[in-house]
């Protein structure tokens, strides 16, 4: 078996965490077939995900993601791209809204026409 551990922090607070691990979890069923439980707690959320030859969790705090996966032998041969698989949908969904940030900065400081 290999195992996957993946941390990343931020300053979003659990409320928007929350959010952002419920758009992972729905992520990985559609993309992957996982099956994912969801449990809230007061400071820290669990998504509990499996499937044939994977099984792991997602925790999720008010500070960071810290994911923790157990892949079965045929799956860890792959190892090194599912982690960069998991690594870029989290680092998508954590990342700046760059189109909504600059659609603000646009319309607060509209371009000069010459």
């Amino acid at each position: 078996m290999s195992n996957l551990h993946i941390l990343r922090e931020h300053a979003l607070g659990l409320p928007k965490a929350r959010k952002i691990a419920f758009a992972w979890a729905e992520h990985v069923e559609s993309e992957f077939g996982m099956e994912c439980t969801y449990e809230e707690g007061n400071t820290e959320d669990v998504v509990a995900f499996v499937r044939s030859g994977v099984h792991g969790m997602l925790h999720v705090t008010a500070t960071r993601f810290e994911l923790n996966a157990k892949l079965g032998l045929l799956l860890g041969a792959f190892k090194g791209r599912i982690e960069a698989e998991i690594v870029k949908n989290l680092d998508d969904l954590l990342a700046p809204k760059v189109g909504a940030h600059a659609a603000a900065a646009a319309a607060k400081h509209p371009a000069k026409r010459k």
